[in-house]
């Protein structure tokens, strides 16, 4: 069984870094066809794909958040991090790790998602 955990502080201060940890288990992060995928959802608003990683560790970014978001990864840890650098309250969202199976660009499993809220 896949299973993606996200963590991270729950509250960032405005103008730092968020920076979140996917912990992935049940699957290498290096399995051939699987790019791990970062996903935000803002309260009241739609899911908002920012970016992911490939299996080979080529990565891929939203246009609008390219030049905030770096997607990294540990492969002795199995884990995926984001930093999204420059925050401010409209990043305010509970993030999510996703698996997606390339070549079908359908998303088979979910971390449950971890609230970041930017404030002061």
């Amino acid at each position: 069984q896949v299973q993606l955990q996200e963590s991270g502080p729950g509250l960032v201060k405005p103008s730092q870094t968020l920076s979140l940890t996917c912990t992935v288990s049940g699957n290498s992060i290096t399995t051939n066809s699987y790019f791990w995928t970062l996903i935000r959802q803002p309260p009241g608003l739609g899911l908002d794909w920012m970016g992911a990683i490939s299996y080979s560790g080529s990565t891929y970014y939203s246009p609008s958040l390219r030049s905030r978001t770096s997607i990294s990864r540990d492969t002795s840890k199995n884990q995926i991090t984001l930093q999204l650098r420059s925050v401010t309250p409209e990043d305010t969202a509970v993030y999510y790790c996703a698996r997606l199976v390339g070549g079908t660009d359908g998303i088979d499993y979910w971390g449950k998602g971890t609230l970041f809220t930017v404030s002061t």
